[in-house]
C-alpha cells in the first residue's frame, strides 16, 4: 500500500526486539517508546515544509532554511499513546498536544469514546495521531474520524507494531492517512491482540499489570 511506511532501520528493529522481551522493565519499556518514536518521527515529519530565513553566524549574514510554521499537533489515543507524546515533543517542542480516551469492550472488542479534547485550530495543522499498538484498526479509524469531525485534514498516524488487519482497516477507511509502523506482525489471535505483539502497551508503560 502506497499510504504504509514500514520503517526497517537496523536501531529501530533492534529497540523493538527488547521492547518485545517479557524481562524489559516497566522503565526501559517507556525509554524505548520514547526512543522508537523519536527515531520514526524523522522520516514521518520529513515532508514537512521549508523556507528561507536571513541568519547571523559568527562570521557573516547568510540565508539557509527553517521549517515554515511551528502547526503541528500531536494527539495520542489514551492511554497508551501517552507513551509515544514525549518522543514526538522532543523534536517539534512547540507542538500543541490533543488528547483522544478510548477504551475497548472486551465482548464485542467495539472501541468506546470517553474523552476528546483537541487544539482549536486542529483545521490548521498537521496532525500526528499516536498509538503504540494498531490491532483490529477500530480506535485509529474512531479517533481520526474525530480529529476530521472537528475540520482536520492533514492527518498521519504513527504505531510501533501492527496487525496486517488493522492497516488493511484503517487504510479502507481513511485512504488519505499515512500511516507509520515500526513492525508489521503476524496477525491478531482470538481475542484480538496482536500476535507475536508485546502484550498489553498500556500495562507496561504504566506498570499496571
Amino acid at each position: 500500500m502506497d499510504n504504509v511506511k514500514i520503517f526497517d532501520h537496523p536501531l529501530i528493529q533492534h529497540k523493538t526486539t527488547i521492547l518485545r522481551q517479557t524481562s524489559t522493565s516497566n522503565k526501559e519499556f517507556r525509554e524505548l517508546v520514547e526512543e522508537i518514536t523519536m527515531l520514526m518521527c524523522f522520516e514521518a515529519l520529513r515532508d514537512l515544509p521549508l523556507e528561507e530565513v536571513e541568519i547571523e553566524t559568527p562570521i557573516k549574514k547568510t540565508t539557509q532554511k527553517m521549517i515554515k510554521g511551528k502547526d503541528i499537533a500531536v494527539v495520542p489515543i489514551l492511554r497508551a499513546g501517552l507513551g509515544m507524546v514525549n518522543g514526538m515533543l522532543e523534536l517539534v517542542p512547540t507542538a500543541k498536544v490533543g488528547h483522544i480516551g478510548m477504551y475497548r469492550d472486551e465482548e464485542t472488542m467495539m472501541p468506546h469514546e470517553y474523552y476528546c479534547k483537541l487544539p482549536p485550530d486542529i483545521d490548521k495543522r498537521l496532525v500526528v495521531v499516536v498509538d503504540p499498538m494498531l490491532a483490529t484498526g477500530g480506535s485509529a479509524i474512531d479517533a481520526i474520524g474525530q480529529i476530521k469531525s472537528y475540520g482536520g485534514v492533514n492527518i498521519k498516524f504513527l504505531c510501533l507494531i501492527a496487525a496486517p488487519e488493522g492497516i488493511e482497516a484503517l487504510s479502507k477507511a481513511h485512504p488519505d492517512i499515512e500511516i507509520f509502523c515500526a513492525n508489521v506482525d503476524e496477525g491478531l489471535n482470538e481475542n484480538c491482540y496482536i500476535v507475536p505483539g508485546l502484550g498489553d502497551a498500556g500495562d507496561r508503560i504504566f506498570g499496571t499489570k
